[in-house]
This record gives structure tokens, sequence and C-alpha cells, in this order.
């Protein structure tokens, strides 16, 4: 009678359960149930910004790092987590410098969390039928133009990739062979001029920090302008459009990065950062950018920990700052000189901060450069900063306008869109715009801003100007290893990673890796 009870009370345990497990609680919602509201759509595009913020982190080490803009402080006490990203700058990167320990993030898979994202938004809001075409065609634009971002981001640095452009609810989709390059550019644009139909105009400012009409033309501007065929004309139309939009420089180029200014009139597009210490969206550019020190509180108003290891990266060459011309005003928005003295081997404390217009250092004294376009002091919590990322400026267009009229044999055309942005530098008109005279303005320009390689890329140069910098810094260094700094056609793509090269089969290498 016994064992029956048991039984009984285990059967009806076991039903009780069974129920219980194909419930979902009812204040709980799934994809399935999710998609319906206006709301409910806009969370969702939002949530396909978020990966931008990794690729800016990736882009410091794989653009601004390995071009002639900016190196690392070697810190040889702690280097046990910081090999992959040393790696970056110094092209002895492989297929697993992205998946190791503190690797700075992997633009591969960021991406495509990317357009997994935006592939979801859209394919919901194609069967949906409660909302608007008004709110439906703002929700198109934004994720189109954020697909093409991160296609555009996956192309310039991989090459040809697998082109997914639905929804993956069946895993075996996910198993795609490469696509060519040509084909992703196509993609690219194709998303881009449908995106720009349903984008508004930017009218007032400090505007939302959304994708718009003029960031989704930009874009379209450097896909056209970037690859093997590459169409100068439409670029042209593009980036002119823009120029007739509200966008203006700022008479104050430091106020370009000021955090209390942000979404100002010269902003096209920035990869949006806040630090209210709840919501996680704060950035951290300061803090990886200071030098490595003992004595953070000095620069920060707040300690983080002594030789943060996070610190001492994106760090100014000597030949980057040197490349100024005299009387520039954004060498001293963009970069700063540490002044201090040194102690043991290589712990630096902090004495002074200032300008490094006709910097010579006291004597017995030594210096750090660091980037402050991002830094805004003083702080109350490491890693904890207010600034957003630049992706697109009105002074790029510009510059970007003239770049492609050279091109196109139209340097008289080009040069007042040179000089504009010259000006507002504090220089005198140049004389003449040429490849090299633009090139070199966008450098100064848009320093520390993620754009340098791939400029370098686009005109031809990339392999020169690397070249010529590992050179500068082995005679400088001598820790650096004779294999680095190798860059050969083959360097100017990235590596696959190996993670995604054992998760697909149907994936490629990249030659040279």
């Amino acid at each position: 009678m016994k064992k029956l009870l048991l039984v009984g009370v285990l059967a009806t345990g076991l039903l009780a359960c069974k129920d219980f497990l194909n419930l979902s609680p009812p204040t709980n919602l799934s994809s399935a149930t999710f998609f319906q509201t206006e709301e409910q759509f806009r969370q969702a595009v939002n949530a396909a910004y978020t990966p931008l913020r990794e690729i800016v982190n990736v882009g410091v080490y794989d653009d601004e790092m390995r071009s002639d803009n900016t190196f690392f402080t070697i810190y040889q006490a702690n280097r046990g987590l910081e090999k992959s990203r040393e790696s970056y700058p110094q092209f002895t990167d492989d297929a697993t410098a992205s998946s190791v320990p503190n690797s700075p993030g992997s633009r591969w898979s960021a991406s495509y969390r990317g357009i997994a994202y935006a592939n979801t938004v859209l394919d919901r809001l194609a069967a949906n039928n409660s909302l608007s075409n008004e709110v439906k065609n703002a929700i198109q634009g934004e994720a189109l133009f954020l697909r093409a971002y991160y296609y555009f981001s996956l192309v310039s640095y991989f090459g040809g990739v697998p082109l997914q452009l639905k929804e993956i609810t069946n895993p075996d989709d996910s198993f795609q062979p490469r696509n060519t390059a040509a084909e992703v550019y196509a993609q690219i644009k194709t998303d881009l001029k449908t995106a720009i139909d349903l984008l508004p105009t930017v009218t007032t400012f400090p505007q939302n920090g959304r994708a718009s009409k003029g960031a989704a033309k930009m874009l379209l501007a450097y896909a056209n302008m970037s690859g093997e065929n590459r169409d100068y004309p439409a670029a042209e139309k593009e980036l002119l459009d823009i120029t007739k939009m509200n966008y203006a420089l700022l008479s104050d180029y430091a106020k370009v990065f000021d955090p209390a200014n942000k979404n100002h009139q010269e902003s096209i597009f920035d990869v949006q950062y806040m630090a209210d210490r709840v919501s996680g969206q704060q950035s951290s550019f300061a803090w990886m950018f200071m030098p490595k020190m003992v004595n953070p509180t000095f620069l920060m108003g707040f300690d983080g920990g002594r030789m943060n290891i996070f610190s001492g990266w994106n760090v100014p060459t000597d030949e980057m700052v040197a490349s100024y011309e005299k009387g520039d005003v954004r060498l001293p928005a963009s970069i700063a000189v540490v002044q201090g003295t040194i102690s043991g081997v290589e712990d630096f404390t902090a004495e002074s901060i200032g300008s490094p217009v006709g910097f010579t250092p006291a004597p017995g004294k030594v210096y750090r450069y660091m980037i402050r376009k991002y830094f805004h002091p003083p702080y109350d919590i490491a890693f904890n900063t207010p600034d957003n990322f630049p992706i697109y400026r009105y002074s790029g267009a510009l510059l970007l306008l003239a770049e492609c009229l050279v091109q196109q044999n139209k340097a008289a055309t080009a040069l007042p869109y040179l000089n504009q942005v010259r000006r507002r530098a504090g220089l005198p008109d140049a004389p003449a715009a040429t490849l090299e005279a633009v090139s070199n303005e966008m450098r100064h320009e848009l320093a520390f801003e993620n754009h340098r390689w791939q400029d370098l890329i686009r005109i031809g140069k990339a392999i020169e100007v690397a070249t010529a910098k590992g050179t500068r810094l082995k005679a400088q260094y001598g820790w650096i290893l004779p294999s680095a700094f190798t860059v050969t056609q083959q360097k100017l793509l990235n590596p696959i990673p190996f993670r995604e090269l054992q998760i697909n089969k149907a994936l490629v290498q990249n030659p040279g890796y």
C-alpha cells in the first residue's frame, strides 16, 4: 500500500513538473511575443547599436596603433595579459589574436552580432502589420544603415565575408562560405541607398545620436571610394549633398570633443556613451590612453590602481607630435605631454601636464605623450567616462570630398574644401590640393579617431608608411623583435579569427596567415 502511494505521489509530481516546464511565466517576453509595438522595435534597434562600442575599442589597436599615429608604452614588469594587444600595432597578430584573454575584442564577432540584431529587426518589421509606415520606415532605415556599417567594417579589414541577410532560425544556416569583396560592397551600397530614402535629415542640434541621412551618405561615399571598383563621381554626389545639409564646423576645435557638447553641429555620427554609474554604458578612453604611472590620481582625480595594466595604449609617436605645422591649434587640443620622474627601472611618477607646443623637458625629468581629445577629468570612478567616440564628422566629409575630387583630377575644385578645415585649425591656406596634402590634413584633423590606417590603405600608402614607422621605432626601442613590422600586401587584411574557422568549415583563411 505504501509502495502504491509513493508511486502515485511520484507520478503526480512528474506530471506537475511537466506542466510547469511547459509553461512560460506570463510576465516574460519571448522573441515570438516581443516584436509587436513601436517601443519594442525601438529597443531592438537600440541593441543593434551596441556592438559599435566593441568595434571602436578594437579599432584603437588595429587602426590608430597600426598607423604612424600611435604606439604603446611597454611595461616589462607586467606583460602577461598584454601580448595579444601588443601584437596588433607590431603586425605580429595571427588568427588567434582576437580570442586570447585580454585581447581588445573581436571586430568579426562584434560586427556579426550587430548584423544579426539588424536582420532580426528587418525581418520582424516586414512581418508586422500594426505599425504605421512612418514608424516602420524610420526603424528600417536605421537597421539598414547599421547592417551596412558592420559589413563595411568587415570587408575593410577581412576582405570578402559571408553575407547573412536574414534572421538565423536554423543553426545550419550560419555556416556559409565567404562572398567576394565585390559582392559585400554591392550589398552595402544597396542597403545604404534604401536607408538614405528612409532616414531623416538632421535639422536641430544637439541631435539624438541615431543614424541619419547624412551618416548614410557619408558611409556610402566611403564605400564608393574603397575596394577595387571605385566610383568617385558617385561618392562626390553624396559628399556634396552633405555640404548642403545643416552641418557646420565648430569654431573651437577642442569643443568638438567636449562631453558637455555632445552631438553638436559638426557631428554626423558618434558612438554614444554615458557615465551614470549604473547602466554600464560608459566609455573608458581616458583611462586606456593615460600614461602608465604610479600616481594616476594626479591626472584623473581618482586612483584606479597603481600602474594600471590597461593604460599606456594609443600613445602618440614622437614623429606624430613633430608632424604638426607651427600654429596648428589641433596639436594642444589633441595631445598633452605629462612630465615626471622614473624610479626603479620604469615606474613613472607624473608631476605636471601641459601642451606639447614648444615643450622641452626640464633637467632630470622624463615625459610621456598622451591623447587629450578624450581627457576631461576629474573622474570619481575608474574606467567610467562620458565621452562619445566620433565616427563621422563634417570636417571629415569636407576632406573626403577633397580627396574624391583630387582623385578625379579636380584639384582646383577640391582646394576650398581643404582650406575650410585648415582655417579652423589656425593654418594658412594650402596653395594646392594634392593627394599628399589632403592625406596629411586628414591625419591631423581626424587623429586618434580610428581613420588613419584605412585612409592609408585607400590611397595606397599603408605599406610604405607602416614600414617607415617600424624602422623608426626599432631604432628607438631595443625590445622590438626583428620580425615585427613585416608589412606586406597580405597584412593589409586581418586574419579570419581561428575560432570562426573551427566553427565554420566553409570559411577559408586569408593568405599569409
